[in-house]
């Protein structure tokens, strides 16, 4: 073993700490742009729909949806946006996720994806645009079912089953991996892509990685923060390259905040780009995006 790959596993094993920063699942982009008069319309639509989800006590949970491009650098486009929920007045994920009693949260993780499907159904600009949702898969018979819901959503609002993009957290519990395995297969024979998300955030992503054989790998924010200035990062993230080559998968950054960080991951041939520095998330429309 090379002493990168040393590096490598030794550095997922002890893991990238951001979740003790008290990082959420999705990013923790929790910028809430109100000006924005459709973001309000979708808010008041996605408001009401929320209140078949049910938080504590039988309240209602209401959310909405915010949209944050993945840029593909190599061809200066949008590659396709992941979908993030979002609170009435900017509340991050893990907020109104800790809202949702546990036994309907799988019934609200769906509420939350349909939602999101459905607008970027309507905001999309073309077929080739993808959309990325996040699952939860620490539910008995949940994968099944997302996948049927999924669809149907997807089929209702004009995108086809590989413009979407099902977002696997490192950091979550699989329960059975090979049973979810199966299931990865079966989206992909449908057409769906599958990402494992925050790859290197937690202490079974090669595991998990040889179990799923995803897509896609999202490279958790942890690796890419001042990577340009950082000879261990480098190392790490190069080694995860080489990786995902040999399996044929293919890699997003995720976090990119500085130009410096965009040119290192470049430099290491990654060339799909999703953080700050490109655009921020914006609710209910589509940002504005730099590409270059």
């Amino acid at each position: 073993m090379s002493r990168t790959s040393e590096l490598l596993t030794s550095r997922i094993a002890s893991g990238i700490q951001r979740r003790s920063e008290g990082v959420p699942w999705d990013n923790s982009f929790s910028l809430l742009d109100t000006s924005i008069p459709m973001g309000r319309r979708y808010l008041t639509k996605t408001t009401s729909h929320a209140r078949e989800t049910g938080g504590h006590g039988g309240q209602p949970t209401s959310f909405t949806i915010a949209f944050q491009p993945i840029v593909d650098v190599s061809r200066e486009h949008v590659w396709g946006y992941e979908a993030l929920v979002r609170g009435e007045n900017g509340e991050s994920a893990a907020s109104i996720f800790a809202q949702v009693e546990e036994p309907r949260k799988h019934h609200f993780d769906q509420a939350c994806r349909q939602r999101a499907i459905e607008m970027a159904g309507r905001l999309f600009p073309d077929e080739r645009t993808r959309l990325s949702v996040n699952f939860l898969p620490d539910h008995e018979q949940v994968p099944k079912a997302a996948m049927r819901a999924s669809l149907d959503a997807a089929s209702r609002a004009g995108l086809r089953p590989n413009q979407l993009m099902f977002e696997f957290t490192e950091t979550g519990h699989f329960g059975d991996l090979g049973g979810t395995a199966n299931l990865v297969e079966k989206y992909r024979d449908l057409g769906l892509l599958t990402a494992l998300d925050d790859f290197g955030s937690g202490y079974s992503g090669l595991l998990r990685l040889a179990g799923l054989q995803p897509d896609f790998l999202k490279i958790d924010m942890g690796l890419v923060r001042n990577i340009s200035a950082d000879k261990r990062r480098q190392a790490i993230v190069a080694a995860v390259v080489s990786l995902a080559r040999a399996l044929d998968i293919d890699l997003i950054a995720e976090g990119v905040e500085t130009r410096e960080e965009s040119t290192a991951l470049r430099e290491l041939g990654i060339t799909l780009f999703q953080g700050f520095h490109y655009a921020r998330p914006t609710i209910g429309t589509l940002p504005p995006v730099m590409v270059s």
